[in-house]
């Protein structure tokens, strides 16, 4: 429902926006601002993780347009209610229950998904540079063309485009880092730490709870930010941990390692202990 209401509650500070540039300028924009609220409209009716990636993108790219509107002549109530909608919607595509919903819309059979959190060295900044590329990319080129640049538009889409597909591909990375619930046991899937999935069958579990220090468990966090769970094994089990990608680093030999326990971050801890608990799993608290 936020996100239909934006046609009402952000288009008339577009409209106010584009009412003194060219004709061309405001089909090309208006067209394109449909077309993306249409769009919109279409992901948030169906959970998946691509659709979660989508709307992280779309959230703060529509918060961007509003303040643009505002700074591009949009004045009044009309640019308020537009910079505020933009915010809301930016906080509910943020939001970790909102996120949640949207993995499991994908999920197979029985399996419940709880999303980790994106790893501090790439919240603070990348993450972000790489959803304004994914706009400016997409949307830089088109604008061009409209405003007479013919030339630098035609050449800022065949650049962008292929460049905002790539950001668009490892923002959708974030969206795949899962701690799953299923029937055997449990699985951490997250390819930023791991090379395959570390699956840990039900009576492999000795206990799940909240990590303290010192601990000599497998760090799968990514120096991610909030509570830390660690899940802790009966007898030791083997994984493949992602070599760094420092530039200029030499390729990395990658041996399987042994472990007993593991540490994630979860985005929703407490919901994951809970469901742990009513999977007859001990958890420590």
């Amino acid at each position: 429902m936020i996100w239909a209401s934006l046609a009402f509650t952000a288009g008339p500070a577009f409209a106010d926006a584009l009412s003194t540039r060219s004709e061309m300028v405001q089909r090309v924009d208006s067209a394109g601002l449909w077309l993306t609220w249409l769009a919109g409209l279409v992901v948030t009716f169906v959970a998946s993780s691509a659709s979660l990636t989508a709307i992280r993108v779309l959230g703060p790219a529509t918060l961007a347009a509003a303040v643009a509107s505002a700074l591009a002549g949009a004045t009044g109530p009309t640019a308020t209610i537009a910079v505020v909608a933009g915010l809301i919607t930016t906080c509910v595509c943020l939001n970790r229950e909102v996120a949640d919903c949207y993995v499991n819309g994908s999920s197979y059979g029985d399996e419940r998904r709880y999303l980790l959190r994106t790893p501090a060295p790439l919240l603070l900044g990348p993450a972000e540079a790489a959803v304004a590329l994914v706009v400016a990319g997409i949307v830089g080129g088109p604008m061009l063309v409209s405003s007479g640049s013919w030339v630098l538009g035609a050449a800022a889409i065949v650049v962008g485009w292929p460049m905002a597909l790539l950001s668009l591909r490892a923002l959708h990375g974030l969206s795949r880092r899962w701690f799953v619930f299923v029937p055997a046991g449990v699985v951490v899937h997250d390819f930023t730490t791991l090379i395959d999935s570390l699956m840990v069958r039900r009576n492999e579990i000795a206990t799940i709870g909240w990590a303290s220090e010192p601990t000599a468990a497998t760090d799968l966090t990514a120096n991610s930010l909030g509570r830390v769970i660690q899940v802790s094994l009966t007898a030791p089990a083997s994984l493949l941990p992602r070599p760094s990608r420092r530039p200029g680093s030499p390729a990395a030999v990658v041996e399987p390692i042994e472990t007993n326990a593991v540490l994630i971050t979860p985005a929703r801890a407490h919901a994951l202990l809970a469901d742990a608990a009513g999977r007859h799993i001990a958890v420590i608290t």
